[in-house]
């Protein structure tokens, strides 16, 4: 068992409300040089519960992981195996036809960007699903470009190609600017977020699913990783994009799904997961009064997970597997996890404690993760380890610009790093 360095217990701060607020002060009047002020995340509080996390690196035989070869071949299988079986279910092999239809290929933005509509078709015994992927791709970068890909979670005016209709949860024109290609699909057109259709009738698996439903049968976070996957087929075909350097994005119940995806596809360079909580980034063992459980999430979205997954309500100790080595499992590639200050429910201690524990799978490729932190970073000031990231944004559950430029700058040092 892995057990994770605790923090100190500090008296909670009076007046409990959403951030406490620990400032440096500026320098006084007369004073040079002036100190730029910085606020903390609060401390546990004190009857946190204690626990223990599973080591990623022994066995289910028990035999300790050494070596990067060790976790790939018999390892890393098991981890994920593990994930499969109680969390997020296992895609069926059913056969299947996938087609790429270039719909628009036309100029963006002023010159500054091409605009390729592409339309995906699924194709399997007759039965078929079709969803689009709109991307940009910035015209005086040099080509092939990295990419980013958003899971949008949201309603399909957050990610208007025209751009009629702009927002911080997809800022196309200032990731253009930063020399990437930015590319999205809507998630409920691979599978609604439908929490009644717990027998699974609609979307992809309606084409994909034969015979009776086992427990571990893939829910609807699968459903959109293998869905975001499905776009990363595409980019391969596209001389425009650099396939080695394709991130995905997600947030909330799309970064949940965006750790996942990258955990089931190691074609994915970087996995960007925003505000995930519970199911996501978050440690399920780390308890507090605030966060979300395994059962209020199952409760709330009995979709999402397979139906071995609630079998874990309020037995978070029992699961033999968490968050961190989901964050694992995309070793020796790189993790970026944000987190808002305000979005108690998502737990950001949790999410920064689960890239911190993943460090010893990353030592095995010779990389840091996030070194030895052991403390959160101030709000606002991201911290940007050896293939892992980690940042505290000021305010609620949203995705944000500041967290958007917090993944891009982590990505320029990233890609620079591995030429």
């Amino acid at each position: 068992m892995h057990s994770i360095p605790r923090f100190p217990r500090k008296a909670p701060f009076p007046n409990a409300i959403r951030v406490s607020l620990l400032l440096t002060v500026a320098a006084l009047s007369g004073r040079s040089g002036a100190v730029e002020a910085k606020s903390y995340f609060p401390p546990d509080a004190p009857d946190t519960p204690p626990y223990t996390l599973p080591d990623p690196l022994v066995t289910a035989s028990g035999r300790k992981v050494t070596t990067a070869e060790e976790w790939k071949t018999t390892r890393r299988p098991e981890v994920l195996e593990l994930f499969r079986t109680h969390v997020y279910g296992r895609v069926p092999p059913t056969p299947y036809r996938r087609s790429f239809q270039v719909r628009e290929n036309r100029q963006a933005m002023g010159g500054a960007a091409t605009l390729k509509q592409v339309t995906i078709t699924i194709e399997s015994e007759g039965k078929s699903l079709a969803f689009d992927l709109s991307l940009f791709v910035p015209n005086r970068a040099p080509k092939p470009v990295p990419a980013f890909l958003l899971i949008n979670n949201r309603g399909l005016e957050n990610i208007d190609p025209t751009r009629q209709k702009k927002s911080e949860f997809w800022p196309a024109e200032e990731v253009i600017a930063r020399g990437y290609a930015i590319a999205a699909f809507y998630n409920a057109q691979i599978d609604p977020d439908d929490k009644k259709d717990v027998e699974f009738k609609d979307g992809i698996h309606a084409v994909l699913d034969r015979g009776p439903r086992a427990p571990d049968a893939w829910a609807t976070l699968a459903a959109w990783a293998w869905g975001a996957s499905r776009c990363m087929d595409y980019f391969e075909t596209d001389r425009d994009i650099a396939r080695d350097r394709v991130a995905v994005v997600g947030h909330s119940r799309g970064g949940k799904t965006a750790l996942w995806a990258a955990a089931e596809d190691q074609r994915f360079a970087i996995a960007c997961s925003n505000d995930s909580g519970c199911g996501g980034a978050t440690l399920h063992r780390h308890r507090t009064k605030q966060k979300e459980t395994i059962a209020v999430i199952n409760r709330g979205f009995p979709h999402w997970f397979d139906a071995n997954f609630k079998s874990y309500n309020g037995r978070e100790e029992s699961l033999p597997v968490d968050q961190h080595m989901l964050v694992a499992l995309i070793a020796p590639r790189a993790v970026c996890v944000g987190s808002a200050s305000e979005d108690l429910w998502a737990d950001p201690r949790g999410e920064f404690l689960s890239v911190a524990a993943a460090r010893p799978v990353y030592q095995l490729f010779g990389r840091q993760g996030l070194g030895d932190a052991k403390e959160m970073p101030a709000i606002g000031a991201p911290l940007h380890g050896d293939a892992a990231h980690y940042h505290l944004r000021a305010g609620k559950h949203n995705l944000t610009l500041e967290d958007w430029n917090a993944y891009l700058d982590f990505a320029d040092k990233y890609y620079r790093r591995r030429k």
